[in-house]
């Protein structure tokens, strides 16, 4: 599976810069970095040099100097791709990088493919299938959140994780399989309250990484926060404070919003993804109504739900809406925020204090205008989702792929768990096994495919 032809890639990212860096690997990557490199000693060549260390030099073109570089050498199988890698760290002109690379081209180099080098690594076995999908999420994390997901799963404490289960369930699996060998015989080799009790502790953990999938998707792709609320509450006036800048056309005039006006903004090292809806209350408007029926599919989408309020005017309206978002949400967390605080009664905010709230459901007084209270609000969303408390060793599911497999392999056990206490058996006990194994296999590469491999990385950038 591993094409043996030397790549070679602008590893840093393209445009003018102060340097560069650009990558060679494969078993000519130093013959071939010698053919352009040149030393102040004549006689210093790098494939002599030893691994890990540095060469200033510059790389020539017949008798044309093309640029002062370092060289790094790094060789097999104590590289990255676990080949020899030549690393060229040059100016950050375009036509520099550009000149090195149909250098290395002409001297014997293919330009790499999208992701070739982490390909590499995952094929010559320096790091398993999830923990390569960590490098291009680790190169695309946006915030702190992230990055954490990112760093947890490269360091493979999922993947180890997985792989020592799977490793306990293919030697029952081999058991199972010997008994059908000898069905005539009716002899048992696999113990079956062990087979149940391991089959248990699968099922605990893939649940509980299923689970966290939920967790994982909002934290890389951006927490969905919906803004609803009636018409003229103050819920453009919000969102344009969130995001300090005036995204939202904000009027005193009912159904200003139409449509759903969507931003994502970094907060804190995490990142939310808001939805200013069209106001909902009764209306003959074609168009206004358009924008209301997409205001309620925002709710389905979000995991926090904004219900602005104006509190400057009756409670009782503000008890009714929320009784009436609750039964067009699920799990969601809802936060009432009370706007336009600085001209609210004492006695609405005691009215509105004395209002039950649920298990997933805050209040916080703002005034979006003068932006009272926004850090407040801010911290309640960023605490909603306890994005906070993912710890350096706690494993969170961001991949959809993983999540698929996960979900397969958890289907296996249960039918697993459910055959060894209904006795059913040996021929079907082992398909379900073999099933699960499958899915599991299928996380860390051990069972994979050219056709997985390139969708997998076909989505990296190309040098990495």
């Amino acid at each position: 599976m591993i094409d043996q032809k030397t790549i070679c890639a602008i590893s840093t990212p393209p445009g003018i810069g102060g340097i560069a860096v650009i990558r060679i690997s494969g078993s000519e990557a130093i013959p071939i970095a010698d053919k352009v490199f040149r030393s102040p000693h004549t006689d210093k060549k790098l494939i002599n040099q030893k691994a890990n260390t540095l060469h200033f030099g510059v790389i020539q073109s017949g008798d044309v100097v093309v640029d002062e570089v370092v060289a790094g050498l790094f060789k097999a199988p104590r590289s990255f791709t676990g080949e020899d890698i030549v690393e060229i760290s040059c100016h950050g002109s375009v036509y520099i990088q550009q000149q090195i690379l149909e250098l290395l081209i002409l001297q014997g180099a293919r330009l790499a493919q999208p992701g070739e080098f982490t390909k590499r690594a995952f094929l010559n076995g320096k790091m398993d299938l999830s923990q390569a999908e960590a490098v291009a999420d680790l190169i695309t994390s946006a915030n702190s959140a992230a990055h954490r997901l990112a760093i947890n799963q490269m360091r493979g404490g999922f993947s180890k994780e997985i792989s020592q289960l799977r490793a306990e369930l293919l030697k029952f699996a081999a058991l199972v399989e010997l008994e059908l060998d000898f069905a005539e015989e009716d002899v048992e080799f696999a113990d079956r309250s062990s087979l149940i009790e391991l089959s248990t502790r699968i099922a605990k953990l893939l649940t509980k990484l299923t689970d966290s999938f939920r967790l994982g998707n909002v934290i890389k792709n951006g927490i969905p926060v919906a803004i609803v609320g009636e018409t003229n509450v103050g819920k453009s006036t919000l969102l344009n404070a969130l995001l300090n800048e005036d995204k939202a056309i904000v009027s005193d005039i009912h159904g200003t919003t139409r449509d759903v006006i969507e931003d994502v903004v970094n907060i804190g090292g995490t990142y939310f993804r808001f939805s200013d809806t069209a106001g909902i209350r009764d209306t003959s408007d074609i168009i206004e109504t358009m924008g209301i029926e997409r205001s309620y599919r925002e709710l389905e989408k979000a995991e926090i739900v904004l219900l602005v309020t104006d509190i400057s005017h009756s409670v009782e309206p503000i008890q009714s809406r929320i009784l009436n978002i609750r039964q067009m949400i699920s799990d969601q967390h809802l936060i009432i925020v009370a706007n336009k605080v600085d001209i609210a009664s004492d006695a609405s905010r005691a009215q509105l204090d004395s209002f039950p709230l649920l298990k997933n459901e805050s209040l916080v007084y703002i005034a979006a205008k003068t932006r009272v209270n926004i850090e407040k609000l801010i911290e309640i969303m960023k605490n909603s989702l306890n994005v906070k408390s993912i710890g350096p060793n706690d494993v969170v599911i961001s991949n959809v792929r993983h999540y698929e497999a996960l979900s397969h392999a958890l289907n296996a056990i249960n039918l697993v768990i459910e055959g060894l206490e209904s006795g059913i058996s040996g021929d079907f006990l082992a398909q379900d096994i073999r099933e699960c194994l499958h899915y599991l296999g299928e996380i860390t590469g051990e069972i994979t495919n050219d056709e997985t491999l390139g969708y997998i990385f076909k989505n990296f950038c190309i040098g990495k």
